[in-house]
Formats: structure tokens, C-alpha cells, sequence
């Protein structure tokens, strides 16, 4: 076959790969909401239709005023990670700065460009061209190319060069208009991050106490499911506040105007229970001297908690998940089928997983349940909370008591925190009523708290338990206060403690206090 070496031949076939190179360019800028992958095609279409090698498409981040490549065809990993850069470092720059297009005949003359080509490619005929990406009068990003020529046609660059312009126009309306979706996209997911902080602070300050990463999360997973009708499951210890968090669930909802239904499954009897949850009809079993409305019919409109839910026995298993299934019950004793209108929370401690396992717990069940599980940490995986936790108990009882304690001492919240908590919020709760009860000044001291806080187990391993050691605590505590009740005045510490300044110095400097440290500034 014999090669073209007309010129004018030579130019028509550009004239048809120009343009159907830039149909191909304009319809992938039309179908791709992405930005990075609309660019990708744009320089893999240079390359397949135009022999323009080594397409970089580089775009300013509005954020850093980076200079970042954005695609690139035909460059290997290594040079896709060095498109980091600033302004002002190589040709692409001198575009981007002056707005105008530069063309470099040969690129193996050119030193900042023979990182572009590797082995026998400076035999080849060929140009390096590089076009801005402009808007309006500035600058946002280049467009740059090798272009290879068969060795029957001339170098045209001008040609080419009108050519990459137009291509240019086109990106930069692509590129404006993808970065503001993008902003859009970035702004409204900041505002939906900000709203649902709101909506945490607020969750928080009225219902919830805890600012940990972990009550964030179930912060998040409340918000998530509270106005959806889907059944939660709360796992967790006792006294993590599973009743607590059914509550925010309920008065979140759409059904908050409805009842709010408790039932603890654990303490009714399994004779009982079935009954508490259905009702009954009168003479449906011995006993039953009248007709009675079961947990269910009393919660429609509203939302039914059944707490401790891995307690029921396998006859209310198979009833509760045909009301599940079927949205239907029957009372005991009767035939008519009532439709249920309510919303189901489940709470457990046990490991459902495992009652499967045995065969103590259905698993169509477990599997109706487990549909939204939020998991409730423990208090000691929690101990940025306990500190907030303690102070809001201690303002509620001392409300309620009527006394006049304003804070917790050092060392009283250091048995707090190292404490391990096996009973939870619940034990810290009763812990904070026995200190305000006990408590007959303005300061909860350690020897306030409870003894078990103050057990070997509570404290480190490291902290033998000892008479001295207890007796030290005591007068560093004893210290300690004295000198924030003064300002840090050491002469007034020790006349409130009724003993010498030489003594206090002495104390002082033995236990490691900085006086200074009480000063308010």
C-alpha cells in the first residue's frame, strides 16, 4: 500500500481526524459527571485519534493553589505522583502565567523536557504543545502534548495548535462547571455534618450525656433510625442506658405524640408474659375474670420496648415473630386478628449469636431483630464521659437534696476515672447520689465515694494498698484544697489547716504541689 505524500491529501485526513476527535471529546464531556474521569478520556481520545502522546491535563486546587494533575495518558506512576507542584517551575507554568499557548518544535533541545522522553523517542518527529485552560481572564489549568507526525507529513504545528485551543474552550466549561458541583457537593456535606453535630449537641445536653468518639457514633445511629419505622435492636451491659436511648428513639420519631410502652421481659413470669403482651380475652385461661389489653394494643400509635428481649421463652419466640412477620395478633382466648401500629425497639445483653448457637433463640427471630443493631459501649470504654457524667449527677442530687456542693475534688475524680465500672452508668449514678448524701461541704471528697473505689481492684497494680498510702492521698487531698481555697497562698493553707508554714513547705515539696498552679490568673 502506498504511504500518502501529498500535502493536501495529508492535510484533508487531518481535517477528518479533527473532527472526529472532537466529537468523540464533546460527547465524553457531555455523559461523565466526574471531573478526573472526563479528563482521563479527553487525553486518552488525543492520544488514539490525534497521536498526541503523553496528554497531561493539570487544573489549580482552589484550596491549596496547587498546580495538580488531574489525568495524564501514557506517563508512568512514578511521574502521575512528581504532578504535585507549584506555579513557577516548568513550561506549564509560563502558560499558566501568561495565559498563552507555547509550542516546542524539537523537545530534545529543550532541558525541561527531556524527562518527557525516554529511549529512541527523540528520533521521532515531533512537537510538545501546551494551551491554558482558561477562565475568563485567568488561568486554571493547562492542557499539554507530544505530537508524533508520520515521517511523510511536515510538522503543522499552528495547525495543531488551533486544534488543542478549541479542545481547550471545551474542557474549561467542562472544568467550571464539574468544580461548582463539586463545591456544591463539598458545602452541602459540610452543612449535613454540621446539622447532625447540631442535632448530637442537642440530643446530647437534653437526653444523652457523653462526648467520646464511641457515644458519637450511637449519636449518629440514633439520628440515623429514629423517624424510620424500622425495628432497633440496643445491645449492650446493663446500665449502659438501653431505656434511656429508646426513649430518644421514640420522642424523635413521628410517633412521639403516641405511648411510650415498657416491657421488661425478665421480670415476668413465662406464664405471664405471654399474656402481658397480647392481653387476653375473659375465661381464656384460670384467672382471667375480665378482658385485658396486652402491651401491644397499648402501645399502637407509639413505640413498644421490650427490654431484655433474650429472656423470652420459645413459645412467645414464635408468637413474636409472627408479629413481626405479619404486622398481626390475637389475644389469648379469642379469634380476632388486631392489626398492630407501632414501632419496635428491642433491647438485650446477651449474645443472641450464641443462644442461636444453643438453640435458645430462634434465628428467624434473631435475624427479624438484628436489622439496625446499635451497640451501647461500656462505661470503661468510655472514660472521657465519666468526669461529665459524675458532674451532671452530682448537680442533679444536689438539687434535689438542697445542699450546697459545688465541685468533686482531684483525687476523688481520679478514683473515678481508673475505676472499672462493671455496673456502668447505673453504678456511677448511685456512686454520685452516696456522695452528695454524705457529703457535708462544698467539695465530694475520695472519702466520699463508695469503698469499692477505693478497693486494690479500682486502683493501678503498681499502687500497693497500703495504710501509708491511703493516709498520703488523704493529706495530699486535704493540701491540695486548702491551697485553692487560698489562691496558692502557702501561709494562707496552712492556717486553714491549723499547722505551720514550715510544715506545709515541707508537705508541699515531698508530694510534688505546685502552689503556683492555684493562682487565678
Amino acid at each position: 500500500m502506498n504511504k500518502i505524500t501529498d500535502p493536501t491529501a495529508c492535510m484533508q485526513e487531518q481535517e477528518f481526524r479533527n473532527l472526529t476527535c472532537l466529537y468523540e471529546i464533546t460527547r465524553h464531556l457531555a455523559s461523565t459527571a466526574s471531573l478526573q474521569e472526563c479528563l482521563e478520556k479527553v487525553v486518552r481520545t488525543l492520544a488514539e485519534g490525534k497521536n498526541m502522546k503523553n496528554g497531561t491535563v493539570s487544573i489549580v486546587n482552589p484550596s491549596t493553589g496547587m498546580l495538580e494533575i488531574k489525568a495524564a495518558h501514557g506517563i508512568d506512576a512514578e511521574a502521575k505522583q512528581r504532578g504535585h507542584y507549584s506555579l513557577g517551575e516548568d513550561i506549564t507554568d509560563k502558560v499558566m502565567a501568561t495565559g498563552e499557548p507555547v509550542v516546542v518544535p524539537q523537545p530534545s533541545d529543550e532541558p525541561l523536557l527531556l524527562n518527557r522522553i525516554r529511549g529512541d523517542e527523540h528520533k521521532k518527529c515531533r512537537s510538545f504543545l501546551c494551551v491554558p485552560i482558561m477562565a475568563g481572564q485567568q488561568a486554571i489549568g493547562a492542557l499539554s502534548i507530544d505530537r508524533v507526525y508520520p515521517e511523510e507529513c511536515s510538522p503543522a504545528s499552528e495547525q495543531d495548535l488551533r486544534f488543542l485551543t478549541v479542545v481547550s474552550r471545551l474542557l474549561s466549561e467542562s472544568v467550571q462547571r464539574l468544580l461548582r458541583v463539586n463545591e456544591e457537593k463539598e458545602a452541602l456535606r459540610l452543612e449535613k455534618t454540621q446539622l447532625r453535630r447540631e442535632l448530637n449537641a442537642k440530643n446530647r445536653i437534653e437526653k444523652i450525656i457523653g462526648n467520646s468518639s464511641r457515644m458519637q457514633e450511637v449519636f449518629d445511629m440514633v439520628h440515623r433510625a429514629a423517624d424510620a419505622n424500622i425495628t432497633v435492636l440496643l445491645r449492650g451491659e446493663s446500665g449502659t442506658g438501653k431505656t434511656m436511648v429508646a426513649k430518644v428513639l421514640h420522642h424523635n420519631s413521628s410517633r412521639a405524640s403516641g405511648p411510650f410502652v415498657v416491657v421488661n421481659c425478665s421480670a415476668l413470669p413465662e406464664t405471664l408474659l405471654e399474656s402481658e403482651l397480647f392481653g387476653h380475652e375473659k375465661g381464656a385461661f384460670t384467672g382471667a375474670v375480665e378482658s385485658k389489653k396486652g402491651h401491644f394494643e397499648l402501645a399502637q400509635g407509639g413505640t413498644l420496648f421490650l427490654d431484655e428481649i433474650g429472656e423470652i421463652n420459645p413459645a412467645v419466640q414464635v408468637k413474636l415473630l409472627k408479629v413481626i412477620q405479619e404486622r398481626t395478633f390475637q389475644r389469648l382466648g379469642s379469634t380476632k386478628t388486631i392489626q398492630t401500629d407501632l414501632r419496635l425497639v428491642v433491647a438485650t445483653n446477651r449474645n443472641l449469636e450464641q443462644a442461636v448457637e444453643q438453640e435458645k433463640f430462634r434465628e428467624e427471630l434473631y435475624h427479624r431483630l438484628n436489622i439496625f443493631p446499635v451497640y451501647l459501649p461500656p462505661l470503661r470504654e468510655r472514660r472521657t464521659d465519666i468526669l461529665l457524667l459524675a458532674e451532671y449527677f452530682l448537680e442533679k442530687y444536689t438539687q434535689e437534696n438542697r445542699k450546697d456542693i459545688r465541685r468533686i475534688s482531684t483525687p476523688a475524680i481520679d478514683l473515678l476515672v481508673q475505676y472499672h465500672w462493671p455496673g456502668n452508668v447505673r453504678e456511677l449514678q448511685n456512686c454520685m447520689e452516696r456522695a452528695v448524701l454524705s457529703c457535708d461541704g462544698q467539695t465530694v471528697n475520695s472519702t466520699h465515694l463508695p469503698p469499692t473505689l477505693q478497693s486494690r481492684d479500682s486502683i493501678p497494680s503498681n499502687q500497693p494498698l497500703s495504710l501509708a498510702v491511703a493516709v498520703e492521698n488523704f493529706e495530699r487531698e486535704l493540701i491540695v484544697e486548702a491551697l485553692k481555697k487560698s489562691n496558692g497562698n502557702q501561709t494562707k493553707a496552712a492556717k486553714t489547716l491549723a499547722t505551720s508554714l514550715r510544715i506545709i513547705n515541707y508537705k508541699i515539696h515531698n508530694y510534688g504541689i505546685n502552689p503556683r498552679s492555684f493562682k487565678v490568673k
